[in-house]
């Protein structure tokens, strides 16, 4: 068993600053005392600005998926016409809750590894209808490719002005550039294990004024993921069943960590670690899936050549202390990806890029040793303006 810390480079849980391992250890509360109710109430304050709405925040216990489906019985009822807007795994999630639930689901996919196309988009809203709703993903973590949210938003209010618009942001919101209001969506999931650097446990859901409308008239069977009794139980400081109050405390730490450091920092930093594994990445040999266009800032898959024993690289990888994710649904075992997100810096890249040409180095492969680990920190410093 290695005794180091491995760098965990997989797209959720992510790592931890010690300051919310440590706010994980806090006593426990009373869940419907007033000291819950001071910390629920801030936190949905600061989730507000990280969000960039005015529109409510509420918080569900449950992972991301669970926050998804919430979005899905809170707001639609059995037979509403649902376009789903899908580029890889969790696309395809998102619309099988709705249609398990009984929604009326067109499913639009595209190619694993490139984003929505805008002009197919708008086709395929005017070909049906109408629309009750539309779903997308504004970072596919099992491609690797983040989706343009502004312009889908858009085209979905230029061609169907009356669907709500609901967006998985789980694996992007936190990290990469985000506006709830000004794109109006009307309903944006995130989870607490990517961007917010907190255990997995916790989801959260803005909800728009015309989202709450649709939810007063929504028909399908719901009861733990009632948005509606989560509003109401909000308003009293409380949560409708027992919160996960140890993630809620890390979770007040991480929001106190992300403030120091500021939003747009916080954005930039994911732009330079990005743009550091793509570089690193490229210069070792490996193909990226990702259309560049529409690359990911949180995570980056790679293709594994054909010649490359995934078992036994996977395996010095983890002796090394670098822990990656394979791939999912129609790409296991055909790529391999690196999370970037939350607690990430450019030095853990730097270290993730060594251990990428150590490995490779011993598995016989044509490496130089130190190109890749120069390519990622030249490209960290070009993003950051600190390099030409």
């Amino acid at each position: 068993m290695n005794r180091f810390e491995p760098n965990l480079r997989i797209p959720g849980p992510t790592s931890l600053p010690d300051a919310v391992r440590e706010a994980g250890a806090h006593q426990m509360v009373n869940h419907r005392g007033p000291e819950f109710a001071t910390l629920q109430n801030g936190i949905i304050e600061r989730l507000k600005k990280f969000y960039k709405t005015g529109n409510d925040v509420l918080i569900v216990t449950a992972a991301g998926t669970g926050g998804l489906e919430s979005a899905i019985v809170s707001f639609l009822s059995p037979g509403d016409k649902v376009l789903g807007i899908t580029i890889g795994a969790f696309g395809d999630r998102f619309a099988k809750i709705a249609t398990v639930y009984g929604a009326d689901v067109t499913k639009l996919a595209f190619d694993w590894g490139k984003a929505a196309e805008i002009a197919k988009v708008r086709e395929a809203l005017a070909a049906g209808g109408p629309w009750k709703a539309v779903l997308m993903t504004q970072n596919e973590t099992s491609t690797a490719v983040t989706n343009p949210i502004q312009e889908l938003a858009a085209a979905v209010k230029t061609v169907a002005p009356d669907a709500l618009i609901i967006v998985d942001a789980i694996s992007g919101l936190g990290a990469v550039p985000f506006e709830t209001d000004a794109w109006g969506l009307d309903v944006v999931v995130s989870g607490s294990q990517k961007a917010w650097m907190v255990a997995p446990g916790l989801s959260f859901v803005s909800v728009s004024p015309r989202a709450w409308e649709a939810a007063a008239v929504a028909k399908m069977p719901k009861f733990y993921f009632d948005l509606a009794a989560h509003k109401t139980s909000a308003e009293a400081g409380q949560t409708p069943w027992t919160p996960a109050v140890a993630v809620m405390f890390q979770l007040d730490a991480a929001l106190t960590l992300m403030e120091q450091e500021g939003l747009d920092d916080i954005w930039k930093r994911h732009a330079a670690v990005g743009a550091a594994v793509r570089a690193g990445l490229t210069t070792l040999g490996f193909k990226l899936l990702a259309d560049p266009a529409h690359a990911s800032d949180t995570v980056t898959g790679a293709w594994i050549p054909d010649d490359l024993d995934w078992k036994a690289f996977n395996g010095k990888l983890r002796k090394l202390g670098l822990i990656v994710a394979g791939g999912q649904g129609a790409l296991k075992g055909r790529i391999f990806r690196i999370g970037h997100l939350g607690h990430v810096t450019v030095p853990a890249i730097l270290n993730a890029m060594a251990v990428l040409e150590q490995t490779l180095i011993e598995l016989g492969r044509p490496v130089k040793p130190g190109a890749a680990v120069e390519a990622a920190q030249v490209a960290a410093l070009k993003t950051l303006g600190l390099a030409q």
